[in-house]
């Protein structure tokens, strides 16, 4: 490997990881600071859900489309302008005067983050061969772990101290430092898919399906949802049949149907991250409702997750250089849904040592399927497809992500409504919190037949040509 190269793949990961720390490092923050907001806005439990869901759901919405924008026109150029959004969004919020303008203004960081997201995967597995893409990709994963992990902390930290808004003026100028990295440090362009065609149909169908069948989950039950969740699956089937009309569509849905592994590794993560995103959520409500915790201390219980996801990434993403992903991420899987099932037979008087021993757990079983899953799936398809499999690598997960909390949503509306939380009802909350755990365990059994009989990596390797 020549000094040219070596120097490209060093300054293309820098700026990919300080980028991918933000956007988690965001959503960390901001659930331990859901208490804070709920009292300054007189919100309901309901509210609080959409605070991070119209986050996530932008993120879903935006990431295809974009990933498609970026294979033609540029991925540095759209990872930019994500930049640029994502900081000045970012910026805003701490200015919200409700929470209808703070989740105006998270649609707004979702889709600056969108474009990051896909473009930045992309451009590390344009850069590194498939001998060296899986320790790069562990690399990659562990700052967004490392996001994920000085999140709850330092959210805790300056919701207490300076007021949830702080975190919101923090993220601002660790978005300029981003920029001026990756103006300085990030040389070329990559556009495998350039002079194709953009389809703008398939990308409005695409976004009106995910947005009725996210939002109807999240007003679950009830005939209002159950009527835009039929409208979503509708809305889907006609962009499924737009995709395989159209000559250069803006997701090839033939990867699903021709790509057993690239569908089974997708389906794998979208299950996971369903089974695991809301458990953070659950556990800052539970740590500083039931056991009476401060954000602060409740941020230092939850960092234990994220901590050893960071430790472990790499290592797992290097392991995946050298044997088949599915046997790794099986066994990720599995190790999560023990987690889980510990989590869901806790109680009110469950030590908090319980929950330090568990997240850990969960922690190291997340490293290990997430890193050797996306190398799975970024080394299943073909060049001029990358943009579009970090896309949809980042669909998955925050389909998924969107699931985990409208699940929640659903089983809160269940057992306690469109209610404060208050000490009155927290046996409901303690309901809705097993409910939520039980569910997410038969998610991750699910999860784990997808992981297990995906196929082989190093017979796929030939798509990359």
């Amino acid at each position: 490997m020549t000094s040219e190269q070596q120097k490209r793949e060093r300054s293309a990961l820098i700026v990919a990881t300080v980028t991918s720390f933000m956007g988690p490092f965001m959503i960390s923050a901001v659930n331990v600071a859901l208490p804070t907001i709920q009292r300054d806005f007189s919100a309901t439990a309901v509210s609080l859900s959409w605070i991070a869901t119209s986050y996530l759901l932008a993120i879903a919405v935006f990431a295809v489309p974009l990933g498609r924008i970026a294979d033609i026109h540029g991925r540095k150029k759209i990872f930019l302008w994500g930049l640029y959004l994502f900081t000045a969004s970012s910026f805003l919020t701490a200015f919200a005067w409700s929470v209808t303008s703070m989740i105006i203004l998270r649609v707004g960081q979702g889709a600056g983050t969108a474009m990051m997201v896909t473009t930045g995967m992309a451009i590390i597995t344009s850069i590194f061969p498939p001998q060296r893409r899986g320790k790069a990709i562990g690399i990659y994963v562990s700052a967004v772990y490392i996001g994920l992990s000085c999140g709850p902390f330092a959210g805790g930290f300056l919701t207490e101290q300076f007021g949830w808004q702080s975190i919101f003026f923090l993220v601002a100028p660790i978005g300029v430092f981003s920029i001026v990295v990756t103006l300085v440090f990030l040389k070329g362009e990559w556009a495998d898919a350039r002079g194709e065609q953009f389809d703008i149909s398939g990308s409005i169908l695409y976004a009106v399906a995910l947005i009725l069948l996210i939002y109807g989950a999240g007003r679950l039950p009830g005939w209002t949802a159950t009527g835009l969740i039929t409208a979503g699956i509708l809305s889907l089937g006609a962009f499924i049949r737009q995709e395989l009309r159209v000559d250069a569509p803006v997701f090839d849905v033939r990867l699903f149907s021709d790509n057993k592994l690239f569908a089974f590794s997708s389906f794998a993560a979208m299950i996971n991250y369903a089974a695991t995103y809301a458990v953070t959520f659950l556990l800052s409500l539970y740590l500083q409702y039931i056991k009476g915790m401060s954000p602060q201390s409740a941020g230092s219980i939850l960092i234990f997750q994220p901590v050893c996801m960071a430790l472990f990434s790499p290592f797992a993403g290097k392991l995946s250089d050298r044997i088949e992903p599915r046997y790794i991420a099986s066994a990720g899987m599995a190790i999560t849904a023990i987690g889980l099932g510990v989590l869901g037979a806790a109680g009110t008087d469950t030590p908090l040592y319980i929950f330090m021993g568990t997240l850990t757990a969960l922690g190291i079983g997340f490293a290990l399927f997430s890193s050797p899953n996306m190398n799975a799936i970024m080394g299943s398809v073909q060049k001029k497809h990358y943009g579009i499999a970090s896309g949809t690598v980042s669909t998955m997960r925050l389909l998924g992500q969107m699931v985990s909390m409208a699940t929640a949503t659903m089983v809160f509306n269940l057992f306690i409504g469109d209610a404060l939380i208050t000490p009155e009802i927290f046996g409901g909350f303690m309901k809705s919190y097993r409910t939520c755990l039980i569910i997410f365990v038969g998610l991750c059994v699910a999860g784990t037949f997808f992981s297990m009989f995906r196929g082989e990596l190093r017979v796929s390797g030939e798509n990359e040509k």
